[in-house]
C-alpha cells in the first residue's frame, strides 16, 4: 500500500495511495515500534502454527510493524482497524447501503439531529462494556486538532450519550455524504483506556497490547510480519451470526512483488495484495491460483490514477492545454503494456465503474475526450501553442519554452513506466515532459509545496459516495502546504459550491445526487483540472492450497474485497475472512 497523511474526509491517508500500487515497489518502511507491551507475546513462531488455521497474507506493510493505533489509519499494523479495533458499521459495496455492526441502528430523527443505538452485549477485550460513552468519547477525540477527523467538529455541535445505547449527534448543518463515510470509518476506542492520554499519545502513541471489541487480538511481532489471533468470545458469533474462519494471521511485509510471487506459488502464502505483473500467466496456468475475475482485468476496480497538473505553472493554467495534454495520453498504451491489461482504461469522468449510475452520458458524449494525436495537436495549435523554433515541441503563447517533468516516486515501477509512456505520447503531439522519480518522501514534500509541474496520484478510491472524488478534486480554500486534497491547486468557486451541495444530499437521493454530479462533470470535462487514466486494482490474488470459497465473479461466490489493505476491511474485507472455507472440506 502506499501511505499518505491526513484528508480533510479523511479516506486518510494510507488507504487508497496503498490500495493503488503495491505494484510498483511500495512505501518506505515505517520505523520500527516500541517494545511490546506485557500481555502480547513476542515470540510466537508463525512457522509452528497450524497451517490449516492459518492464513497467510501479504500486500499492505513494507517494513517492521509501526504501531497499532487505530487513529493512524495509514501506517498502522495490518488489521489494527477492522480486525481489532472496529467501526460503527461496515459499508457493502455490492448493496450501496451500510450494514450496522458496533452500532445496531442510525437513523436521521430531524435535518440536523442523528440518533445512534449501540449495540447491546459487546464488551471490549478486557471484559468492560461497550456503551455510547465509548461511541461520544471517539468522535469528541476530533476536537484534537492534529486529529485526522478533526474538521468533524466544524458542523458536528455535540454528541451525546443518552442512555447506555443511545447516541445523539447534533450537526450545525448536515452533511449526509461526509457523516456517511464517517459511520464507517471511524475506529471506536475505550474511554477507560484512553481517556487520560496526551493529544501526542493519542495521534502518535504505539498503542501496543490493544484493547479492542473486534474478532482479532495481536498475538506477536517481528520485523517482517505481524501475528494476529482470533477471539472466542467475539461478540459478532452470535449477534452477527459470523465468525473469521481463520484462528490465525499472519501478515508479512514482502521486500518486493517478486518475492510475494514466489511464496504465492510455494504456497507460502494464501493472499497476496500486491500489484504482480503476469497475472494471467498465473491463472490460466495450473498453480492453484485465482483472482476475482478469470479474464483481463482480472481484479475488481480500487481507485483512479489521475494526472496531476499543477494549475498555477504555465502552461497548465490554461484548461486548452490541459484538453490537449489529456487528448495526447495514450492510456490504452499503459493499460496494455505496462500492466498486461489487468487495469481498465478510466472514463473520462474518473468515476469507477461501480460509480456508473452517476456518469453522464450526454456530459461525456459532449465534452469528454479520447487519445488522438492529431485532435491534441489542433487543440494546441487553435489555443495558441506553436513550435515557433523547429525543435519538434510547441511553445507558450509569449514564446518561451515548455518543458515540463512528471515525477512520481523512484521505485513504484509500473508508475514509472506509466511516466515514460505518457511522456512519449505526449511527444508526438508537441509537448516536452520528462520523467522524474524522487524519492517517495521527497515528491511527498514537493506536492505539498506545489513544487512540481505534473505528477500521478490516486488518494482517492471506492468509498459510500462519489462526493469522496469531486471533494478532492475542487476542495477550497487552496493552502501554503496541500497535503490531501486539491494537489493540482485548481479554484473554481462554483465547483466547491456544488461539492457542498452535493455533501447536503441523502445518500439515498440518488436522482439528487445525480443532478448535481452532472453538474461537476460537466465543470471537470470543460476545465480538466484532473485527468484520469486508469483504474488501479483491487489487487487480489488467491491460492486455493489451504484455503477456499474466495471473492469470484463466477455464480455462487462471494462478491466481496479479498483485502486487507488499512481502510478496506470495513469494504467487505472482513467478510471474505467470514466466507473461506477449508481446502480439504
Amino acid at each position: 500500500m502506499r501511505n499518505r497523511a491526513r484528508m480533510m474526509i479523511p479516506l486518510v491517508a494510507a488507504g487508497l495511495l496503498a490500495a493503488a500500487c503495491t505494484g510498483g515497489g511500495g512505501t518506505p518502511a515505517p520505523s520500527a515500534p516500541q517494545a511490546q507491551s506485557q500481555g502480547a507475546v513476542a515470540s510466537a513462531n508463525p512457522d509452528q502454527l497450524p497451517r490449516n488455521e492459518t492464513l497467510y497474507t501479504t500486500g499492505t506493510q513494507w517494513g517492521p510493524p509501526a504501531n497499532y493505533n487505530p487513529i493512524r489509519e495509514w501506517d498502522s499494523a495490518v488489521g489494527t482497524k477492522g480486525l481489532v479495533y472496529e467501526t460503527l458499521f461496515h459499508y457493502d459495496i455490492n448493496a450501496a447501503k451500510l450494514v450496522p455492526w458496533l452500532a445496531e441502528s442510525g437513523s436521521w430523527t430531524d435535518d440536523t439531529t442523528y440518533e445512534l443505538k449501540v449495540r447491546q452485549g459487546v464488551k471490549w477485550s478486557d471484559g468492560q462494556p461497550f456503551t455510547a460513552k465509548d461511541v461520544v468519547f471517539s468522535f469528541e477525540l476530533g476536537k484534537m486538532e492534529t486529529i485526522p477527523y478533526h474538521q468533524l467538529w466544524d458542523w458536528l455541535k455535540s454528541a451525546e450519550a443518552v442512555d447506555d445505547q443511545t447516541v445523539k449527534f447534533t450537526f450545525s448543518k448536515a452533511n449526509y455524504q461526509q457523516w456517511d463515510y464517517m459511520l464507517y470509518s471511524r475506529s471506536m476506542v475505550p474511554e477507560h483506556i484512553w481517556k487520560d492520554r496526551s493529544e501526542s499519545e493519542v495521534l502518535d502513541g504505539t498503542n501496543d497490547n490493544p484493547v479492542a471489541t473486534g474478532a482479532y487480538t495481536f498475538l506477536s511481532k517481528d520485523q517482517d510480519r505481524v501475528v494476529l489471533q482470533r477471539r472466542d468470545d467475539w461478540w459478532g458469533k452470535t449477534a452477527l451470526n459470523m465468525e473469521p474462519k481463520p484462528r490465525y494471521i499472519v501478515d508479512i511485509a514482502t521486500p518486493s512483488n517478486e518475492v510475494a510471487m514466489g511464496m504465492l506459488l510455494q504456497k507460502g502464502l494464501d493472499l497476496s495484495n500486491n500489484f504482480l505483473p503476469g497475472v494471467a500467466n498465473l491463472v490460466k496456468g495450473n498453480f492453484g491460483l485465482t483472482t476475482y475475475y478469470n479474464e483481463p482485468p482480472y481484479m475488481l476496480s480500487a481507485n483512479t490514477a489521475w494526472l496531476v497538473p499543477n494549475t498555477t505553472k504555465k502552461p497548465m493554467d490554461d484548461p486548452a492545454f490541459r484538453k490537449a495534454l489529456a487528448t495526447s495520453i495514450d492510456v490504452g498504451k499503459i493499460v496494455e503494456s505496462v500492466y498486461g491489461n489487468l487495469v481498465n482504461a478510466a472514463s473520462p469522468t474518473g468515476l469507477l465503474p461501480q460509480w456508473d449510475k452517476f456518469i453522464d452520458k450526454d456530459v461525456v458524449a459532449k465534452s469528454g475526450f479520447t487519445f488522438d494525436t492529431g485532435k491534441a495537436k489542433q487543440l494546441l495549435a487553435d489555443a495558441g501553442y506553436k513550435d515557433t523554433d523547429g525543435d519538434g515541441f510547441v511553445e507558450n503563447k509569449d514564446g518561451s519554452k515548455i518543458d515540463l517533468t512528471i515525477i512520481v516516486p523512484s521505485g513504484w515501477t509500473d508508475w514509472m513506466e506509466a511516466a515514460r509512456s505518457i511522456s512519449a505520447s505526449a511527444k508526438s503531439a508537441g509537448i516536452q515532459i520528462t520523467p522524474e522519480f524522487p524519492d517517495f518522501n521527497a515528491l511527498v514534500e514537493q506536492r505539498a509545496k506545489g513544487d512540481f509541474d505534473l505528477l500521478i496520484n490516486n488518494e482517492r478510491g471506492l468509498s459510500n459516495s462519489p462526493y469522496t472524488y469531486y471533494e478532492y478534486i475542487f476542495q477550497l480554500p487552496i493552502r501554503k502546504q496541500q497535503n490531501t486534497v486539491n494537489f493540482a491547486r485548481y479554484e473554481n468557486k462554483k465547483a466547491w459550491e456544488l461539492v457542498q451541495q452535493l455533501d447536503q444530499v441523502k445518500t439515498d437521493d440518488i436522482p439528487g445526487m445525480q443532478k448535481i454530479i452532472s453538474q461537476l462533470q460537466q465543470i471537470h470535462l470543460d476545465d480538466m483540472p484532473v485527468i484520469p487514466l486508469w483504474y488501479n486494482g483491487l489487487w487480489a490474488q488467491h491460492s486455493n492450497a489451504v484455503w477456499k470459497n474466495w471473492p469470484s465473479s463466477a455464480e455462487g461466490a462471494p462478491k466481496t474485497g479479498a483485502v486487507l489493505w488499512r481502510n478496506w476491511l470495513e469494504l467487505g474485507g472482513f467478510e471474505t475472512l467470514t466466507q473461506l472455507q477449508p481446502a480439504g472440506s
